[in-house]
């Protein structure tokens, strides 16, 4: 007997100017499934679930929940309809308490008075059902962003979705986190639910999905069982060409006797202390440890976004102070932080504006570079860094991901820096976009930039990396050489807290 679907998209088109978004894609999902929705950035993954949500109004296509036509005209209707969403930045209220983001808009009333009892109840049997016992009272932001998730999950769940959408919900979990998550997920398909789970982690793919459909350039490629493919035939599938062309990289190559670039001595900031790092001309070094080990905080202090309480930094031999990120820019130290849309990208400027701050910056704004200047420079680096677009002028935030993280890139080369910090830039991006940052990274390395690359992923640490400082709870604790230890290697020291 043939499994029931909850969910067909049929034919599905979607054009916006010049570009052709989602070309006839057809998508099923069944009662209690979870089925992956793969391709890489700029596949048509997003646009697809915008016509399915309300956001986009698709040009042609007929979508069907249940057996019956729907055309939701906004995310609201779509709600009302059964479909909810959970986002990779989690869309709630972080001053209002947990249980208040869960029934928001829908408070159960008592004698013409919201029952505040019943709302911490009924909000505290739901977060029970996931296996957690916490304070629903407490404000949202007081917890991690696994537990926010939770919460959004929670509120799908009370309002009795059908169909329960995750984007990217694991980019920001560490791995207890993110088997929490997998248990509830499967809880709810038991339950019948019907789950569209978009990730970029191809573990996460094969560990928790019944099938998966892969979309490239707005096409569809197929729907297959998620024992149909291999982890290669699904690389290639989604992005068209063999892994093993993807990844052909080439560590750099530095000398033994090569000049120091960055050193720094003992420093520590309060949060982090004791932390001692060397940085040759043209070298990558990567930072690797868990979440909250203190990789982010040392990338801080070396950009003077936290300033140094102890210790001294030397760059190019010479002792500098880092009061302040302009300072780091003065001296031609760049930093690509691990939140691009809250920390890097200015979403309402365009891609030429946001190229031009840092270089901006360091010359000055009381010498401003023309118009035309501005578009060549921000023309020469969108061609460089493929960057997809029809001009500079497209506001920032409408790029996919991946494009974004290359447009930060675009701004700290624009500005020629000798050293450049990237703190998490593959997060969230698409198997291809990887390859190609860390291609890049590793270029800037052969043209005398020294680089330091934090990744939560690490293959690609390893695959990268002259040297590997490992660090766990917020303290460095060895330092090995990339080309010659395993994952294996790393995670033993990690767990032991020492080489």
């Amino acid at each position: 007997m043939p499994e029931k679907n909850i969910l067909e998209m049929k034919d599905i088109t979607m054009q916006f100017p010049g570009v052709k978004a989602l070309d006839g894609v057809n998508f099923s999902l069944r009662e209690g499934e979870i089925h992956s929705l793969l391709g890489e950035n700029g596949a048509g993954k997003s646009t697809l679930i915008k016509c399915l949500t309300g956001v986009n109004h698709m040009d042609s296509g007929k979508i069907f929940l249940d057996g019956k036509e729907i055309a939701p005209a906004n995310p609201g209707e779509a709600i009302e309809c059964g479909i909810s969403t959970v986002f990779q930045e989690v869309n709630l209220c972080p001053n209002l308490s947990v249980a208040e983001n869960i029934f928001v808009g829908r408070q159960p009333m008592k004698h013409g008075q919201i029952d505040w009892r019943e709302i911490n109840k009924r909000a505290s049997e739901l977060m029970s059902r996931f296996h957690l016992d916490i304070d629903v009272t407490r404000p949202l932001s007081y917890y991690s962003t696994a537990i926010q998730q939770m919460t959004s999950i929670a509120r799908a769940v009370d309002i009795k979705a059908k169909i329960l959408i995750l984007d990217e919900p694991t980019s920001s979990l560490d791995e207890n986190e993110v088997q929490l998550l997998f248990n509830v997920m499967r809880e709810l398909k038991a339950g019948g639910m019907g789950i569209i789970f978009i990730t970029h982690f191809l573990d996460q793919i094969y560990a928790v999905s019944d099938r998966m459909t892969i979309l490239r350039n707005g096409h569809l490629i197929g729907t297959y069982n998620i024992d149909e493919l291999t982890k290669f035939e699904l690389v290639t599938k989604m992005v068209g060409k063999d892994m093993d062309v993807i990844f052909n990289l080439k560590r750099a190559d530095v000398a033994p006797d090569s000049n120091i670039m960055l050193n720094a001595e003992h420093i520590g900031d309060g949060r982090i202390n004791d932390i001692s790092v060397t940085l040759k001309k043209g070298e990558l070094i990567g930072f690797a440890g868990l979440l909250g080990s203190g990789r982010t905080e040392t990338a801080e202090m070396l950009f003077g976004a936290s300033k140094i309480a102890t210790g001294e930094i030397f760059l190019d031999g010479e002792k500098i102070n880092l009061n302040r990120p302009f300072d780091a820019i003065k001296v031609r130290i760049a930093f690509c932080p691990e939140d691009r849309k809250r920390d890097g990208i200015i979403g309402d400027l365009s891609i030429r504006e946001n190229i031009m701050l840092a270089v901006q910056s360091r010359k000055g704004f009381m010498k401003p570079m023309t118009r035309q200047e501005q578009t060549d420079l921000a023309n020469k680096y969108i061609k460089l860094l493929g960057i997809a677009t029809p001009d500079c002028e497209k506001k920032a935030g409408e790029l996919s991901g991946g494009n974004q993280q290359k447009v930060i890139l675009a701004r700290w080369m624009a500005a020629q820096p000798k050293v450049l910090i990237l703190d998490e830039p593959t997060r969230g991006i698409d198997i291809g976009a990887k390859a190609e940052i860390q291609r890049l990274m590793l270029e800037m390395c052969g043209e005398g930039v020294s680089v330091i690359f934090i990744s939560s992923e690490l293959d690609e640490i390893i695959r990268c990396s002259n040297r590997i400082v490992i660090m766990r709870d917020r303290a460095k604790v060895a330092e090995v050489d990339g080309s010659s230890c395993t994952q294996q290697d790393i995670l033993k020291i990690i767990a032991e807290g020492a080489a």
